[in-house]
């Protein structure tokens, strides 16, 4: 079986970790910084970053028209969780509060229970946005301070903390898994 070709956003933030991850798992990384990068990819992963940075950098490659047209799985971590929502890119049935748990001083690390997952995942987050609204079509997968952090809206995973920052590689697991259900669906 081919290995899963899983395109990281690599125009700013944390893309590094990201492919080291997925590189972990068995799949092929490929940093995308350009419209046609996206070409043939199963699935992308848009990382933590600056978001503002982010939209500004994605218009500026074409990249935010290329991402809207990309029909693949597509995991967004943090600053990618916000380029998603309804306010920016449109894809995913939210709307995210940037910054909401304080600035870089207030980030924090805590176990997170998640939706079908046995135990909890350790999750770290920094300057991280929450959801404040979500649409009937979301599911929310994990919670803080009664606010969603983890959520899945079709082909969409986004987690408002930064997954490829710890050792636990069941949240890629998850994407990688919904990358394979939606080849099978596709095939």
């Amino acid at each position: 079986m081919e290995p899963l070709r899983i395109g990281v956003l690599a125009v700013q933030g944390n893309f590094r970790e990201h492919v080291q991850m997925l590189r972990r798992l068995g799949a092929e990384a490929v940093e995308v910084r350009k419209p046609d990068q996206l070409d043939g990819l199963d699935g992308l992963i848009i990382p933590g970053g600056e978001s503002t940075t982010f939209t500004r950098l994605m218009h500026l490659y074409g990249l935010d028209e290329a991402i809207r047209r990309f029909d693949r799985p597509v995991f967004g971590t943090c600053a990618g969780m916000i380029v998603l929502d309804r306010n920016h890119l449109g894809l995913v049935d939210l709307v995210v509060r940037r910054n909401a748990f304080g600035r870089q001083v207030a980030s924090f690390e805590t176990d997170l229970d998640v939706a079908g997952l046995s135990t909890p995942v350790r999750a770290v987050f920094i300057r991280a946005p929450w959801v404040e609204e979500v649409g009937p079509g979301v599911e929310v997968l994990a919670e803080v301070a009664g606010r969603p952090v983890l959520i899945r809206d079709g082909r969409f995973l986004l987690a408002a903390f930064h997954p490829e920052l710890t050792d636990d590689t069941r949240l890629h697991e998850l994407f990688l898994e919904s990358v394979r259900e939606a080849d099978v669906v596709r095939a």
